[in-house]
C-alpha cells in the first residue's frame, strides 16, 4: 500500500466537492451543504485563492482531503494554518491517510514559519478526538467558537 499526498488543481473540483459532501454527512450537517461547485472552485483556484487543498491517495486512488488556509497570531507575530475540513473515507480509516495529511500540513506550517495548526472538532466525534490527541494535539478547552453567518452577519454589516 503506497499513501500519497499531492496539491489538489481545478481539475478536482468534484472530488473536493464530494469530499466535503461526505464529512458533512458523516457530521449529519449535510443539510447545511450549499456550495455552488463554480463558485467553490473559484474561490479554492481563481485569481485570489482563500484556501488551499491537499488530496490524500492510496495506490493511487484518491481516498481523502484537507482543506486549510492561513489564520496569524498577534501573540505569536507569525501566520497559523487552520484544517478547516479533514476527511478519509471510511473504507480508508486506519490506512495512516489522516495521519499522513495531518503531517504534511505540519511539514507546511514548519516551512511556511508558521507558530501553529489549529483545527475544530465536534464535541461527540471521540474517535477523532483520540486520534487528534495520540498525535499530541491539546484541545482548546478554555475557549469558545462564535459565528455570525445569515442574517445576522448582514445585519452587522449594515451598521457599519
Amino acid at each position: 500500500m503506497t499513501l500519497s499526498i499531492r496539491v489538489a488543481t481545478r481539475d478536482d473540483i468534484a472530488l473536493i466537492a464530494q469530499f466535503i459532501r461526505a464529512l458533512a454527512d458523516y457530521e449529519k450537517l449535510l443539510h447545511e451543504v450549499r456550495f455552488d461547485e463554480a463558485v467553490l472552485a473559484d474561490k479554492l483556484f481563481g485569481a485570489r485563492p482563500y484556501a488551499e487543498v491537499l488530496i490524500g491517495e492510496i495506490d493511487g486512488s484518491p481516498q481523502g482531503f484537507a482543506l486549510f488556509f492561513h489564520n496569524f497570531s498577534t501573540f505569536e507575530g507569525k501566520p497559523g494554518i487552520y484544517l478547516e475540513d479533514l476527511f478519509v473515507n471510511p473504507s480508508a480509516r486506519g490506512s495512516g491517510l489522516g495521519t499522513a495529511l495531518l503531517a504534511r500540513l505540519a511539514q507546511l506550517a514548519v516551512e511556511r514559519d508558521c507558530a501553529r495548526l489549529e483545527w475544530s472538532v465536534l464535541d461527540w466525534n471521540a474517535p477523532s478526538i483520540g486520534f487528534y490527541k495520540a498525535l499530541g494535539a491539546k484541545p482548546m478547552d478554555e475557549w469558545t467558537v462564535f459565528r455570525l453567518d445569515g442574517a445576522a452577519l448582514t445585519g452587522l454589516a449594515q451598521r457599519a
